[in-house]
């Protein structure tokens, strides 16, 4: 029997993702806390930490190369260890003077080293489970990537939040915080080197034509795909409206009243949204992955569709609003991340069922690229969007940005029985 059969998928899948999240999270979230706290604006901060996004856009270029060299196994437990030595750096450029720049160049190199992490340890999932259990344990490797959201805008950003409450300092708040998480990040990874299982398939692929030829075909095979113009435009504009709101939400919650903001400290942050709203998040998470698995995909996507979008909404009321009342805040705040999780839970098994076949795990980064890059240029602009428009039409603006959503869930093809026990 197969060892990746023999071992239980819970001793690794939750994990494998919690360590895939922290990293993503510390760059495209985590950090815009921290450079809110540091003094640094809101259009500059969308526009140098939206360019972060760009590994995960470009990732497909040199995915085909993680099934052509190594075992997708060594590659995780390698780069996660790369991972947890890039969280401690950071912690060392922040109380220099050019600490914005340092950063950055750190934030650069975790950037491409988790999209790259990324493209291994989703190459692992699907080799070393079925494809039953795959439908399974989406919502269980969607809870744990969202666990780690709650550890970085949750557990991190309240304890960055409370060293700045004592020592006024937050250069040296965020420089411990980063060290905390770099040695965590490090012990998984150990973890990980121990407990991930060997399956059979995860071996180098055998080379019928040279690797250049191989690295096109694996491209030209996924262009190829029938229905690929509407793959790709689902793929893009899907969260459009989404991508836009999350960059901007912690700057709305910490911004004060007079700025159209709600005034929350920066602990107060990490309990409303990075704790209690991404709760909600974790469940929408589970209830989607066993809706996907008794119903399959096709019956679930557009419910989903309108789970994740409408509630958007909720900041529409907050803005105009104001409400200063905590669990308030963080009721609404669960409200909208539950539909998130569901949403998103079905837009992952979308990208799954895309990929299926031969390069599998070239193909799933591929989809995650255009994904990203439906990201990366609107929450670019957001900063500077805000900043024009004011909080209050800024959401109101986002939620006529998710239309396009639901004109291309309209157009997709999916399979009826995909996901389905």
């Amino acid at each position: 029997m197969d060892r990746a059969q023999q071992r239980s998928p819970w001793g690794w899948v939750p994990t494998l993702y919690f360590n895939q999240g922290i990293p993503y999270f510390a760059v495209m979230a985590l950090s815009t806390a921290m450079y809110k706290d540091l003094g640094i604006s809101n259009t500059d901060m969308a526009f140098y930490t939206g360019w972060l996004y760009l590994p995960w856009v470009i990732k497909p270029l040199w995915s085909p190369l993680i099934e052509m060299f190594g075992t997708k196994r060594a590659w995780v437990v390698i780069l996660q260890m790369v991972l947890g030595v890039s969280l401690g750096a950071v912690a060392f450029t922040l109380p220099l003077s050019n600490f914005f720049q340092l950063s950055l160049g750190v934030l650069w190199l975790m950037a491409f080293s988790s999209a790259t992490h990324d493209i291994a340890a989703d190459g692992f999932y699907m080799l070393g489970l079925r494809q039953k259990q795959q439908a399974e344990f989406v919502g269980v490797r969607s809870t744990f990537y969202r666990a780690a959201n709650v550890a970085c805008n949750g557990g991190l950003l309240f304890l960055a939040g409370e060293i700045i409450k004592h020592y006024g300092n937050p250069h040296m708040a965020w420089a411990v915080t980063f060290g905390v998480a770099g040695a965590v990040f490090i012990l998984l990874a150990m973890y990980h080197f121990i407990v991930l299982p060997r399956p059979a398939e995860d071996a180098p692929a055998k080379h019928a034509v040279s690797p250049m030829q191989e690295f096109f075909a694996t491209f030209a095979a996924f262009f190829r795909k029938d229905g690929i113009v509407v793959i790709l435009l689902f793929l893009l504009l899907f969260r459009l409206g989404e991508s836009q709101l999350l960059k901007m939400v912690v700057p709305f919650l910490k911004d004060p009243l007079e700025k159209g903001g709600l005034g929350m400290g920066t602990a107060e942050v990490g309990i409303a949204y990075g704790t209690v709203g991404i709760i909600g998040l974790i469940l929408g998470g589970l209830v989607g992955g066993w809706l996907i698995a008794r119903f399959g995909l096709k019956r679930c996507l557009w419910p989903f569709a309108i789970a994740i979008h409408i509630p958007d909404l909720v900041f529409v009321y907050l803005s105009q609003a104001q409400p200063q009342g905590f669990a308030w805040i963080s009721t609404c705040l669960a409200l909208e991340q539950f539909g998130y999780g569901l949403g998103f839970t079905s837009f992952m098994m979308y990208m799954i069922m895309v990929s299926q076949g031969e390069h599998k795990t070239a193909h799933y980064s591929i989809c995650t690229g255009f994904m990203a890059l439906g990201m990366m240029i609107p929450q670019m602009a957001s900063g500077a969007i805000q900043e024009y428009l004011g909080y209050q039409h800024f959401f109101i603006y986002v939620c006529t940005a998710t239309i396009p959503a639901f004109i291309m869930t309209a157009l997709i093809k999916i399979d009826p029985e995909f996901g389905r026990e």
